[in-house]
């Protein structure tokens, strides 16, 4: 099961959000996209004056033969077409983000990326939507479930679910 947290604090964020939601259903097996309800989220690690996010998680299985390294280069491209520079500051501000969290239980540690995500564990913002899809999955690395994660986390983050899923994504063609 692949695993990708969403976020968004420029524009219509909860289109974009919902908008991306839809553009990952074409690396999906058919009918196996489930999305978190989407929340309303403070801004962590951000420049001041940063606006709150709306983010959301993704979880689907993946189409045969697409590798976490496609698929995060994809993801980018995704970012891109929504308006996101290809040279940013980290955290700060944008249209969209999307971030590879997990791929099955695969690792990778190269210049590219790390999987799983190295901060995702330390964000209520990522764990919170990704428990509501896969509280039971186990976070390669650390050998615990994401619900455990969850209950384990310490933060000050402000972090409410803005409406329930869309519709669309309990089952996405």
């Amino acid at each position: 099961m692949v695993l990708v947290g969403l976020g968004s604090n420029q524009g219509e964020s909860t289109e974009i959000v919902v908008a991306a939601i839809h553009a990952l259903a074409a690396f999906a097996q058919p009918k196996s996209l489930r999305c978190s309800e989407l929340f309303k989220t403070s801004p962590v690690n951000c420049p001041p004056d940063s606006g709150d996010f709306v983010n959301a998680a993704v979880a689907f299985e993946a189409l045969d033969d697409l590798q976490p390294e496609t698929l995060l280069r994809e993801l980018k491209r995704i970012e891109r077409d929504f308006g996101r520079a290809e040279k940013y500051e980290r955290n700060a501000p944008r249209e969209l983000d999307l971030d590879l969290l997990l791929f099955d239980q695969q690792t990778r540690q190269s210049d590219e990326f790390t999987l799983p995500h190295p901060r995702a564990v330390d964000r209520l913002f990522v764990l919170k939507p990704a428990a509501q899809l896969m509280p039971d999955a186990i976070w390669p690395g650390l050998e615990k479930s994401i619900a455990r994660l969850l209950d384990e986390l310490e933060t000050d983050e402000e972090v409410y679910a803005l409406e329930e899923r869309p519709p669309f994504c309990v089952a996405v063609a």
